[in-house]
């Protein structure tokens, strides 16, 4: 059965890109033919850069930071944490002995030395987060436990929200941006309908975005609750995924 679809948004780690953060030739030939039939790409994912790992000039449109960030015709929209809110739950992390980095745009900020935990981060500084007044579009904690998790989520402010991610990164974000919010914005930019979407994805924060979509495709790999969300399953990542489900169904 072919789909009507107008848009097609994918996850990066673990979903278009293979373990190894590569993307092969067939997957980016059949993204191709999918634009040249008319259809919009984008990218959904945790990163606030991800030209760093995969080839998004590629794409029409990106969401960023779980949707924190969306740019679309060369206009960047965004959705921050206020650094007033942010300050508190920054400090009280800090104080916890947790890593935690806060980030603007290209930029991290925080108290660590952040290449010894994510080495392709390239750019930050070390701040005090008492004085520190950029806003935040994502925070990140690395390697939170269960305890952690309950610390945090009774640190933050009502407008925020906390996803752990199934390698134990804790992101949190304003309540506004989610994926499903900045793939329903996208869709208004571009004039395009909710049915005419398909989504593939494989983490616990990709769950929204699928349910919203139209169409929603957990890769093989995926979580089992994402697998539970999703209209369908197709190939693993390591097994072009997404590709596979876009030519039997779209091409």
């Amino acid at each position: 059965m072919k789909h009507t679809i107008k848009i097609i948004v994918t996850d990066l780690d673990d979903t278009l890109l293979r373990t190894d953060k590569t993307v092969s030739e067939y997957t980016l030939d059949i993204l191709r033919r999918c634009r040249e039939a008319g259809i919009k790409t984008a990218v959904a994912t945790a990163r606030g850069h991800p030209e760093k790992v995969a080839p998004v000039e590629r794409f029409d449109g990106r969401i960023l930071c779980n949707g924190a960030v969306i740019i679309a015709d060369g206009v960047t929209h965004r959705q921050t944490i206020p650094y007033q809110e942010a300050r508190a739950l920054l400090l009280a992390c800090y104080r916890r002995g947790l890593k935690v980095t806060t980030q603007f745009d290209d930029t991290h900020y925080t108290t660590f030395d952040v290449a010894a935990v994510w080495p392709d981060i390239k750019k930050w500084e070390i701040v005090d987060f008492s004085t520190h007044e950029v806003d935040t579009e994502k925070m990140n904690v690395d390697s939170i436990t269960a305890d952690d998790t309950i610390f945090i989520e009774r640190n933050m402010t009502d407008s925020m929200y906390l996803k752990v991610a199934r390698d134990g990164l804790g992101m949190v974000m304003h309540k506004d941006a989610t994926k499903s919010k900045a793939l329903a914005k996208l869709a208004r930019i571009w004039g395009i309908a909710q049915s005419e979407i398909v989504a593939f994805g494989d983490d616990i924060n990709d769950i929204d975005m699928l349910s919203y979509a139209g169409v929603g495709v957990a890769m093989g790999n995926a979580l089992d609750e994402v697998k539970a969300a999703a209209d369908f399953i197709s190939f693993s990542n390591n097994e072009d995924g997404v590709a596979v489900w876009l030519e039997k169904n779209v091409l």
